[in-house]
Parts: C-alpha cells; sequence; structure tokens
C-alpha cells in the first residue's frame, strides 16, 4: 500500500479530523483514508450545469426560457421592477 505525507497541514484541521474520527469510532488515520477514498470515487455521471436543471425543474409549469450559465462571475443582488 502507498503512503502519503501531507505537510503543514492546520492544527485545527487536524484537531477536526481528529474528532471527527472519535465521533465514528475510529483512528485519524482511518477516518483520513475514508475522506480520500470517498472523495476520489468516480461519479456515474457528470452533474448538469445549474442552468440546465432549473429549466428542467420547471418546465413541467411551462418555463421554457434559456437560463445562461454564469460562471466565476460575482454574485449580485437581485433588482426588481418598480
Amino acid at each position: 500500500m502507498a503512503q502519503l505525507v501531507v505537510r503543514n497541514l492546520d492544527d485545527d484541521v487536524k484537531a477536526k479530523l481528529r474528532e471527527r474520527a472519535r465521533r465514528h469510532g475510529r483512528s485519524t488515520e482511518e477516518e483520513v483514508r475514508d475522506i480520500l477514498r470517498n472523495a476520489v470515487r468516480e461519479k456515474s455521471a457528470p452533474a448538469q450545469p445549474l442552468g440546465t436543471r432549473l429549466k428542467s425543474r420547471f418546465a413541467r409549469i411551462g418555463f421554457d426560457a434559456d437560463i445562461p450559465e454564469l460562471r466565476n462571475q460575482p454574485a449580485r443582488p437581485v433588482e426588481f421592477g418598480r
């Protein structure tokens, strides 16, 4: 089996990992292995973009407008008509 060393881990991260492992009744090392296993597990299909999912969800009530995908855009407050 391979080994992995993680340097410069923040003390609070280590403490939280230790606490999480204690809650799950296992060692910190086993907890980290489980987290890493779950993190790299392949998904069956990539998730659709949010705009596409929203359009699909509201199609049954007659919503058919395109919703643009706004990646890497800062959040802006909604402006309602007055």
